[in-house]
């Protein structure tokens, strides 16, 4: 089934000839998407001069969201459609309308853009797209300024694990913002993954893991500081962690020749001069974290004891009594998430409740960040973020071990 509804197909099918489609998946997002629209509108014109169509994929919003999209203003040679899409509920299917929407119109480049952006401008257009208009990228990525205390998902564990796994640099794997050739387009559609968790939130990482492992030629897009809706990991997770975490898993079954004979790392392409800023500081509740951290013992020791090897438990068990910061270390992380990693696969484990248990360890791993990021500015908390991808590559032989006995 398609994501689009037939009446927006015959609406695109008239639009044919588009160079660019900017795609905008939306959820409640009234008081931001007006203005994402009219960023995204005036850099295709300013700075690409293409033809261009805004598509924002709403996943039934009851706020206006569509209504606000739909009313931005436009330069000529700018087109607003605004849809629903079909489909599980999740920026995974609004996705997916967006890439059947660039093959429907025939547009050479798409561009991918959250919804509640508030620091997006009309050169993040022309950074996403202009490599791919080019001919010189296939799948960009974007490469943030953030907060310290943002992104801890990926800063913890879909940065550094998809760096080690596939030996490639890219900061921003689930950063929301992407570039994409038509080739990538044509490419991602067809999987048949759409009816599972990446049409919810495992859609960015399981798009930066295809673009890598497949050969696409991926690059990263400087856009400086990112302002958006930021949550706090310890009240606002939600399924959020199980899904990116789950896809992030079940992809070691898709890419095995891949990952298994990478060793190291290599950097990433980067477009456009750095940019300098400072991005809204993003609240962590570091008493929560601790206190779900020390829940999970309760809920979930018999599942790490059953997962982890014992040198990463005995650590666990001594951070209850002390805290985590000075015993779940960046390399202790490392191994505890690849142990996690086998257990997802093994057939007398539920995979749901593996991802389940991790949830608490996550929230340990952060509060033990949070207090050494504390004091740190920026380059001091990326260096940190930087020895836990380090740790992850040295600790890879401990995955490939546990997958090769089965």
């Amino acid at each position: 089934m398609s994501a689009l509804p037939a009446e927006t197909r015959r609406e695109l099918r008239a639009l044919r000839g588009a160079d660019l489609v900017v795609g905008i998946p939306s959820f409640h997002n009234a008081a931001t998407i007006g203005y994402v629209v009219q960023q995204a509108a005036e850099g295709a014109r300013r700075f690409l001069g293409v033809r261009t169509v805004v598509v924002n994929a709403d996943g039934g919003s009851t706020d206006g969201t569509p209504e606000a999209a739909a009313s931005v203003p436009v330069p000529a040679g700018v087109a607003v459609l605004c849809t629903p899409y079909q489909g599980i509920p999740g920026k995974g299917s609004a996705v997916r309308a967006v890439l059947e929407a660039t093959q429907i119109l025939g547009a050479r480049a798409c561009v991918t853009l959250d919804a509640d952006l508030r620091s997006v401008a009309p050169w993040w257009v022309e950074r996403l797209a202009g490599p791919v208009l080019a001919g010189q990228a296939d799948y960009v990525t974007p490469l943030y300024l953030r907060h310290k205390y943002d992104g801890t998902i990926t800063n913890t564990l879909a940065y550094p694990m998809t760096r080690a796994l596939y030996g490639l640099r890219v900061r921003q794997p689930i950063g929301g913002d992407f570039g994409l050739s038509a080739a990538a387009v044509a490419r991602l559609l067809p999987k048949p993954v759409w009816e599972s968790d990446v049409a919810r939130f495992g859609i960015d990482i399981w798009m930066t893991t295809t673009a890598i492992c497949e050969g696409l030629r991926v690059a990263q897009a400087r856009l400086g500081p990112k302002v958006h809706d930021a949550k706090d990991p310890a009240a606002s997770l939600g399924p959020m962690f199980q899904q990116v975490v789950g896809t992030l898993f079940s992809l070691l079954a898709v890419y095995p020749s891949r990952w298994r004979q990478v060793r190291g790392s290599q950097p990433t392409p980067e477009v456009g001069d750095p940019v300098e800023g400072e991005p809204e500081p993003v609240h962590i509740t570091v008493p929560s974290l601790l206190q779900r951290f020390g829940e999970g013992f309760e809920a979930h020791g018999a599942m790490w004891q059953r997962v982890l090897g014992p040198d990463v438990y005995e650590r666990l068990v001594r951070a209850r009594e002390v805290g985590p910061a000075g015993e779940l270390t960046e390399r202790v992380w490392a191994r505890g998430v690849y142990d996690f990693a086998v257990a997802f696969h093994r057939e007398d484990m539920d995979p749901d409740a593996v991802l389940a248990a991790l949830v608490p360890l996550y929230f340990g791993r952060v509060a033990a960040f949070a207090h050494h990021a504390e004091a740190l500015d920026s380059r001091g908390v990326e260096a940190l973020v930087e020895c836990q991808a380090e740790a992850f590559e040295e600790e890879k032989p401990r995955l490939l071990a546990a997958w090769d006995r089965g």
